[in-house]
Formats: structure tokens, sequence, C-alpha cells
């Protein structure tokens, strides 16, 4: 593409091209080719609602639109061409609907920029990574819903500070992600929602004096309304902060399953195993089966919250209405979308092919006193101790138990005496891990009733 090519694009205000530097800085075609689809997207509803309003011939029009859907083919089939020179996914576009249709082409641009162009088609751009990472949110809670349903009554250690706290069941600790998943995916319908406004229409900035129809267009693409102030219209990126906020939360709960699923499934914990399909080897050590999906998950969440705080920096000092600063918004948004959705398939992936090893399982539930709690609430409830005192004594049987080398339910009722005589021999109805989750039976408890109860909502929830 000549100088001369790239300059009749811009009219007659330059006399000269610009010079491989600056042709490198300010062309953004290497990315936002991207937006190929939802830029002639734009274009077909800009152009009809030109021909309904009278403000464009309808035969231009209909030029117009064979020569678009063209131009979708030459890119779906890769076989379009395309040019630094002419900078981006519109210019592209247009000059070969130029070299398509001739001087109709020219007609397309009529009421309105590039700034309501390019905000009008990476919307539909983010709006469709809204609507994919909802499909992915929903996949990966329905795998989960699974493993609840399976273990409702498979016993696990519940942690704190990554120590044994008390039991819990396989169940309610998979339920755990999917009310995590839950709020990700309100957070990412609700995003979708308050972005669902069409820019199409605010023109460079002030509108336009064309009769033109901005919910014609709106509705044509799926939007709710056209947005109310084109000042905001053409500068606004809240709808991509949004979404990367969004997916920076998912990331998040996504790396934090991940960080388990990597304890889990080591030589050390032995809880899960992990399938061929998200598993490696080591290229000396034939004994390792790594968790490459996970650590790699894991470390995905760097990239996203990078590129959350990337656009907030390129946005926070810019002045009302467009900057070029703004072009600098789409990599780090197709980045983050890209590494999300890779994130949501690879850990469903990994949660329905996971196996629980459930005896190892149980052992680990029944080690490190796990118990104790149950054993200071039975003695609230049978002897009438006030909870600290409980406590205290609870404290000095586990110190018993230690001293024996033993855990809680080995002691013998003697023993048990000698540190609070009103203990009775029911108090080993309430030691076993199992008798534990049972009685652990409020809303929202690991209990193996709540936990069914909790897996038939969702699957009811989620189909």
């Amino acid at each position: 593409m000549s100088d001369k090519t790239s300059n009749q694009m811009w009219g007659g205000r330059f006399a000269a091209g610009p010079d491989a530097i600056m042709e490198a800085i300010n062309a953004s075609i290497g990315f936002d080719k991207r937006l190929a689809a939802q830029d002639i997207a734009g274009s077909r509803a800009h152009a009809a609602m030109l021909a309904a309003t009278g403000i464009v011939d309808s035969n231009d029009v209909e030029a117009i639109r064979e020569g678009l859907l063209t131009v979708l083919s030459e890119i779906d089939e890769g076989r379009f061409v395309f040019s630094t020179a002419l900078e981006d996914i519109h210019m592209n576009v247009e000059a070969r609907l130029k070299d398509l249709i001739g001087a109709p082409a020219g007609r397309l641009h009529t009421a309105r920029s590039r700034n309501d162009q390019v905000a009008t088609d990476f919307r539909l751009w983010v709006r469709d990574q809204c609507d994919a990472a909802e499909e992915g949110l929903l996949a990966l809670m329905r795998a989960l819903v699974t493993q609840a349903e399976a273990g409702a009554d498979w016993v696990m250690p519940g942690f704190t500070h990554l120590q044994t706290a008390q039991p819990v069941t396989w169940g309610h600790h998979m339920l755990a992600y999917v009310e995590m998943f839950a709020r990700d995916l309100s957070r990412i319908r609700d995003a979708r929602a308050r972005m669902n406004e069409s820019p199409l229409g605010a023109a460079a900035l002030a509108g336009t004096g064309f009769p033109i129809d901005r919910h014609m267009t709106a509705d044509a693409l799926g939007f709710d309304r056209p947005m109310a102030n084109s000042l905001d219209a053409v500068s606004d990126r809240d709808f991509a902060l949004e979404f990367l906020s969004c997916a920076s939360i998912c990331a998040m709960h996504l790396s934090r399953f991940a960080e388990e699923l990597v304890i889990w499934s080591s030589a050390q914990f032995r809880f899960v195993t992990l399938s061929d399909r998200f598993s490696t080897g080591s290229s000396i050590m034939p004994q390792k089966k790594n968790p490459d999906a996970a650590e790699l998950i894991r470390a995905k969440v760097g990239r996203i919250f990078g590129a959350n705080v990337a656009l907030m920096m390129v946005m926070k000092g810019l002045p009302l209405a467009y900057s070029k600063d703004m072009q600098e918004d789409k990599e780090q948004v197709f980045d983050a979308a890209d590494n999300l959705m890779l994130a949501l398939a690879a850990m469903e992936g990994m949660v329905r092919d996971m196996a629980a090893n459930v005896p190892s399982l149980e052992r680990a539930a029944a080690s490190g006193f796990s118990t104790a709690t149950d054993l200071a609430d039975w003695l609230v409830r049978d002897t009438g101790l006030p909870f600290r005192d409980a406590h205290h004594v609870t404290g000095a049987l586990v110190a018993l138990a230690e001293k024996k080398g033993c855990d809680l339910p080995d002691l013998t009722l003697d023993e048990m005496k000698s540190v609070h005589e009103p203990i009775t021999e029911a108090v080993f109805g309430v030691l076993g891990v199992h008798n534990s989750v049972a009685s652990r039976t409020s809303f929202g408890g690991t209990a193996p009733a709540r936990v069914r109860e909790q897996v038939a909502r969702w699957k009811d929830t989620l189909g």
C-alpha cells in the first residue's frame, strides 16, 4: 500500500505519509483484526439504517451490504490481506469494500466516526466474551455438582491455615466452589446487562446532524438502547474494565482451586488422581506425574490481573472524549479473555476427570484431632460446661492423646474421666469423623443430608 493510497483514506489534510516508526506505533491492525466480525456487523446495521432514513440511496446500501458479506467471507476463509498502512480493521474493511463496489463504499461512513465505530465493535466483542464466560462457568459448575453428588458421604479434612481443622464432606468442599463460581456468573451477567447499550451514532463525540435512527441500529445489534450521551459513548471503556474485574475475581477463584489440586495430587497428600489428559511427566524422573494444567491456571491469574491494572492505567488520566491512548485497550482485554476461557475449560476438564482417593481422604480427616470441636460441643450439651471450660477440658484431652501418641477416639473412658469426671461412654458417639459430619446439620453445613439438598438445588438451577 503506497503512502498516496494511505493518505487518500485521510483526505487532503496530510501531504506526506508517516514514516515507518509512526506507522508502527500508530497501527493496530495486528491485533484489532479480531474485531472483524463485529466491525462488519456494525457497518451492516449502520448501512441499513442509512437506507431506512433516506440518508443514503437504497441501491448504494444494497451494494454495501453485498460487499461487506464478501469481505467477511474473505476474512473467514483467510484470503483477506491486512495492511498496516491502513492502520486498523475499520480502514482495512472500508478500503477492501471500495475495491469491490467502488464509489458507494464511500457513503458507508456517513453520520459516523471511527470513534463510535470502534466503541461499538469493542463493546460487541466484549459482550460476546461475557457470553462465552457464562457458558464456561456453567459447564464448570455442572462438573463440580457431579463431583459433589458422588461424594456427598465421603469424609475429608477441612482446613484452616492449611492445618486439619474439622472433618467435612467431599461434596461440601466441591459445593463451596460452586458458590464462588455462581457469584462470578452473576457478576458476568450483571456486567453484560450494564454494557448492553449502543455507542453507534455518537459519531466523533458530539452526535451528528444527519437524521439517523440510533434505536434502529441498537436493536439490530442486540443492544437494549442507545447510549444517552455522545461524549460518554465514545470515551467509555467501563465495559472492558468491568469485564476484566469480573475475570480477575473468577481467575482468583480458579487459582485457589488449582492450588488445592496441586496439593491434593501430591505424593504427600494423595487425595486425588488427575487424568493423564491434564498432567505431564518428567524428562528425567519416570515416577513423576505433574499437575501442569493446574499450575498453568494458577499462573494465568497474573496475566489477567495485569490486564486489569494496565487498562486502568491507560484510562485514568484521559480527558473527554477520545484519545489515541485508548487504542491500547484491546490487547490487554483480548489476552485476558483468551486466558480466562482457556482456564475455565481446563478446570472443567480436570474436575470431570479427577478421581478422589476416598480412603486417603478419610484417613486424613481422622488425623490431627479433627473431632476436638465435636468433643467440646458434647461437653457443653451433655455435661453442662460453659464452652470456654469445655474448650479447656478438650485441650487437656488432646494433650493427653498427644502424649500417648494416639487420637482422641483411642483414649479410654477412664483416661477421659481422669481429666473430667462427668464424661460418659456416650462421648464416643461423637468422636468418629462420620458422626462429626453427620451432626453438622445447620443450614449450609457439611452433613450429607444438607449436601444432597444443595446438590438438588443446583441441579435444578443449572439444568
